[in-house]
């Protein structure tokens, strides 16, 4: 698919570098077709719609797959901007991205192209994760000075979604001071969450400049809701390429603040400013005496075995035991694993003790013992994210033993997925599937998860080949669902990829039956083997999956493209894909929109940390909770870092998306930037996620939304991440560019 604990060092998540005298472009006209006339001068526009370049245009309503789009722009480019360069060599246009190839012509000459379009010599390349930049220079005779230009811009979109999507566009003449940078990361951020620290901003001033710049380094902690400034350094400095300088300066990571860091040179007044925005922990620690965390629910079908962990946190050692256990299953009093199996249906409640040095806690538990599992979202953590193709059996362990590290199997992370790259080149003599060398043994590694009271995934194709080229399950069903459960696999995620070759040469390739055969053959293969296999569909949405995934026994079902970790992926596929989709989540059968992108990740060997901002990652958990999506983790768990593990472990936060209703939230407003998504619990109360998904800070009153939700008057408010309970009458509050207010509210 196209899309594809100590101290520690981040690097820079947002940088801002503008000056007074950038031009902003952010609508333009805009039009579906393709006509090589459209990159001139004068053009009849009239029919041409508005649009702007922030947001795909398939976010706008426009239906554009394989296919092209043009954007024309009108600006006045003052000669004041030349003469405020002291380089006065080129105009720069930055296009932002462009989803997937482009041409952008200026008074209709081609000054800049990225990717390939399909007429192209060597054919299709999409870079649509590519910034645009294309500068044109002064004395070339395309710019018009105190004039109009036009500035047109043709994109091909290969899948949607498309179009120009991180504008604004910005008409800038470089300076000498563009030569220079602001680098800041952060260091130290606090091991217990339960202490305000410190963490230090670290704001380094670069240059790339033989010749020596002088000026004032500022560099200022600021609280962005009241603008206040908390902490401020200003120093004197020069820099050059062999000398840079830094300011070190403190602030409280528990607290939402900006870095803000400005270098003004003394000769020209000249400035250049990087923002950034450091990680924050609002999860309160967990209590030192037990506490259960994890769904007191637990669907299995008779006869099959029982693999589960209760997840609770508190000090260690612990001990876990039952007075009331089912006849069949038992308890390690060490680990909390639950295993055994239950012959006849029926619900079976029992309380399960958990008891530590600081005190003791117990929970009522009830298992569901018939024809439905997956009463609840599935929660636990897959290879691909991070290592893609490069995953091996090592660090499949590595991974588990940090999940219970780390704290994480404590909030009911327990599914352990092995993702592509596992098989073999061939098959064993007889057909069955074999592993490759970097996978010792599939049967020692799921006996090992289940001892741990974890589970065990696996990953296949109905096709011939996997998307990673290995081999896939076709014409081989019965005897991989055979294997899967030789080895004890407990989730298949079953990837179409290569079954679209097969699907291609199929007369009834249009229909929805040809998209649900290869799940349903796989599904009775499953259903015949003596234990419980979590059915994952990963087919990307096509032939609007939600609508029949139930009916081929699927426990989930993928309703995108592949997610990665930038803010127009989060963006696309939560807010732009999922709003209708709730009619179909239930329990037993979950809407997929792809996997967790927090932590490092990298799709292979070469780990960074998300390049989403901290607001964007909470963002991103709250709005998958309220989903009642698959929690699955993407990172590296063993090299998690405390913020990641904050995220993740927030049990009020959890228990929505564990809530035992098993519904899925309704987008209940859309108000320009501002959209509240309600989910409704089995307490009677709602998760409610007041979300900015706009470019700049708001401030938003809740009560302005009341009648739109069918509020009346509020009973209560709890923030979810804070876990604190907040007044039922002021509720104006502040939410950060791309972050989210995560209540739980009765009325």
């Amino acid at each position: 698919m196209k899309r594809i604990l100590t101290a520690l060092v981040l690097t820079c998540t947002v940088s801002l570098q503008s000056f007074a005298q950038d031009i902003f472009l952010e609508n333009a006209k805009f039009r579906v077709g393709d006509d090589a006339s459209w990159s001139g001068v004068s053009v009849d526009e009239s029919s041409w719609r508005n649009i702007t370049n922030t947001t795909t245009w398939t976010s706008q309503g426009v239906k554009c797959e394989n296919g092209f789009g043009w954007y024309r722009y009108h600006v006045n480019i003052p000669k004041s901007l030349l003469e405020k360069s002291d380089l006065k060599e080129t105009v720069d246009f930055k296009m932002g991205k462009i989803d997937d190839a482009d041409e952008v012509y200026l008074n209709g000459k081609l000054i800049g192209k990225t990717g390939r379009f399909p007429s192209d010599a060597n054919g299709y390349l999409g870079q649509w994760n590519t910034p645009r930049l294309y500068s044109v220079k002064v004395n070339s005779g395309l710019i018009k000075w105190d004039a109009d230009n036009v500035i047109a811009v043709r994109v091909y979109n290969a899948g949607d979604p498309g179009g120009m999507f991180s504008g604004p566009v910005c008409v800038r003449v470089p300076n000498t001071i563009d030569n220079l940078s602001i680098v800041i990361k952060e260091k130290n951020l606090t091991p217990n969450p339960s202490t305000v620290g410190e963490g230090t901003a670290v704001c380094t001033l670069n240059s790339k400049m033989d010749a020596t710049k002088s000026g004032v380094f500022t560099v200022k902690v600021q609280d962005p809701e009241s603008g206040k400034v908390l902490t401020e350094k200003t120093q004197k400095v020069s820099v050059n390429a062999k000398k840079s300088r830094a300011i070190n300066l403190p602030y409280d990571n528990h607290q939402m603040v900006r870095i803000i860091a400005t270098f003004t040179e003394s000769k020209t007044g000249l400035s250049t400013t990087t923002q950034y925005i450091p990680k924050y922990i609002l999860t309160p620690a967990a209590p030192a005496e037990p506490r259960f965390n994890t769904t007191p629910l637990y669907g299995v079908r008779p006869g099959s075995p029982i693999h589960f962990r209760f997840g609770v946190s508190g000090e260690k050692p612990m001990k876990f035991s039952s007075d009331d256990l089912p006849n069949g299953l038992a308890i390690n009093p060490d680990n909390g694993a639950l295993s055994g199996k239950l012959d006849r249906p029926g619900s079976y409640t029992f309380t399960v003790k958990a008891k530590n040095a600081k005190g003791e806690q117990t929970q009522k538990f009830t298992i569901r013992c018939g024809s439905k599992i997956a009463l609840t979202p599935p929660m636990g953590w897959n290879s691909w994210n991070c290592w893609g193709l490069s995953v091996t059996q090592d660090k499949v362990i590595s991974s588990s033993k940090a999940l219970i590290e780390k704290g994480l199997a404590d909030y009911g992370y327990c599914y352990m997925n092995i993702d592509d790259g596992w098989e073999a080149p061939k098959r064993n003599a007889d057909g069955t599937i074999a592993v490759n060398e970097k996978f010792p043994s599939m049967k020692e590694l799921g006996d090992w998860l289940h001892s741990e009271g974890l589970k065990f995934g696996i990953y296949s194709s109905p096709g011939d080949l996997t998307c990673g080229g290995y081999l896939g399950s076709i014409d081989h069903e019965l005897q991989d669902a055979e294997s899967y459960n030789s080895w004890g696999i407990d989730y298949l995620k079953y990837d179409w990829c290569g079954y679209g070759r097969k699907h291609r040469t199929e007369p009834d390739n249009q229909t929805v039956a040809s998209y649900v055969r290869p799940y349903l053959l796989m599904e009775r293969c499953l259903r015949q083997q003596p234990r419980d296999i979590f059915y994952s569909l990963c087919q990307y949405g096509m032939a609007e999956v939600w609508k029949w995934g139930h009916a081929v026994d699927a426990n989930s079902w993928r309703t995108t493209g592949d997610i990665t970790d930038t803010w127009e992926s989060l963006y696309d596929i939560g807010f732009g894909q999922q709003p209708d989709l709730y009619p179909y989540a239930q329990p037993g059968h979950w809407n997929d929109p792809d996997m967790l992108i927090v932590g490092k990740v990298g799709w292979s060997n070469n780990l960074r940390d998300s390049r989403l901002t901290p607001d964007e990652q909470y963002t991103h958990i709250s709005l998958w909770t309220l989903l009642a999506s698959n929690m699955l983790i993407g990172c590296d768990i063993a090299q998690m870092d405390d913020f990641t593990v904050s995220l993740l472990c927030n049990h009020e936060v959890n228990a929505v998306n564990q809530d035992i209703l098993g519904k899925q939230a309704q987008r209940v407003v859309l108000d320009g930037s501002i959209q509240i998504w309600s989910r409704p619990l089995s307490d009677g109360s709602y998760a409610v996620g007041i979300f900015n998904v706009g470019p700049s800070d708001a401030r938003v009153d809740f009560k302005k939304y009341f009648k739109e939700m069918g509020i009346s008057s509020l009973q209560s408010v709890r923030d979810l991440w804070r876990q604190q309970n907040l007044s039922t009458t002021d509720v104006n509050y502040f939410i950060p560019t791309h972050g989210v207010k995560y209540l739980k509210v009765r009325f």
